[in-house]
């Protein structure tokens, strides 16, 4: 009789065997995270950053940071509907706080198996690590270049074959563009740059890049001295109204900031009109009719999506010269 008890002891002092549906990921910030071979109740710490990409494949969101409790988006944008349109979520994920204060108790009553964030939530991995694994994604320019996070999140999750179902749907969409374009693409260059309060030079990560550099175009490079202006953010930099004045490319894109209400045509210009004046008369893609005006909400998000937009811009642009 006294053998059934030595026994469980013994069984308890055996180390647990590992949870088969579980496997061991490396991030983007080198930590080891164990997550779920399925994730099913995902919450994302930014939303067009990794929320999109999501979307865009069909991958349900669970919770958002930057939405209140009924879903509501808290930003100037309604990136899924802006984006997506009718392939926005039905059911917008739960907010989880908002920015700058991210209430634990919210987090924790969804019961997420997987905490998405990007390299600048490392200060919060641990904390959020005591509700679900957290997996921190690279999304800024240096580390990512195009759809990069899209890709990336796709694997990681398991969910290839929907990756490979739209960039198939995308590549056909990019062929009949650059089939359309006036000009041959290859050797062309391209720069393109976002007004907020000063203009700032866009870096090589959205699925505008993405959309503009598989049409064949490549980044042209900026010279002079002065011509970055400050650290900017990880998805553009600021440069100064004369080095603005000095680009050259073949394709330069200009967009309004996304927090404006008014992101067309006119309404860039009018903004350029304030920050560099003169610059439809002295700026030589303007005077030669080489600008591309885009919807900086429609084309920033790392996804198909935004480089599919891209592509509808620039075959409207092409039909109308």
């Amino acid at each position: 009789m006294r053998l059934f008890p030595l026994l469980c002891a013994l069984l308890m002092a055996l180390p647990a065997a590992a949870d088969p549906q579980q496997h061991d990921v490396t991030d983007a910030t080198g930590r080891t995270v164990t997550i779920p071979d399925t994730s099913t109740r995902i919450v994302v710490l930014h939303e067009p950053m990794l929320g999109l990409p999501l979307f865009d494949l069909g991958i349900e969101v669970l919770g958002s940071y930057g939405r209140s409790d009924d879903g509501q988006v808290m930003t100037a944008v309604n990136f899924p509907q802006t984006v997506l349109g009718e392939r926005a979520p039905a059911h917008p994920p739960a907010g989880i706080g908002p920015f700058g204060n991210i209430d634990l108790e919210k987090l924790r009553a969804l019961k997420p198996d997987l905490i998405l964030g990007t390299e600048y939530d490392a200060d919060k991995a641990a904390r959020l690590s005591s509700v679900a694994p957290v997996y921190l994604q690279n999304t800024g320019t240096g580390r990512v270049r195009g759809i990069e996070t899209q890709a990336a999140l796709a694997a990681l999750l398991g969910h290839q074959d929907a990756f490979e179902t739209r960039r198939s749907q995308y590549d056909a969409r990019l062929e009949r563009t650059r089939e359309a374009l006036p000009f041959d693409p290859k050797g062309k260059s391209y720069l393109a740059v976002i007004i907020h309060d000063q203009i700032n030079l866009v870096g090589e990560m959205s699925g505008m890049v993405q959309a503009i550099e598989d049409l064949g175009l490549h980044r042209d490079t900026l010279t002079g001295a002065g011509a970055i202006n400050g650290l900017g953010s990880n998805f553009a930099a600021p440069i100064s109204a004369e080095s603005f004045m000095r680009l050259n490319p073949d394709v330069l894109i200009v967009m309004n900031s996304y927090m404006n209400e008014a992101r067309d045509a006119p309404a860039i210009r009018d903004r350029l009109d304030k920050i560099a004046p003169g610059w439809a008369r002295f700026l030589k893609p303007a005077r030669e009719g080489r600008v591309l005006f885009l919807d900086s909400a429609r084309v920033t998000t790392p996804t198909l999506a935004s480089a599919e937009h891209t592509l509808d811009a620039v075959a409207d642009w092409v039909a109308q010269k």
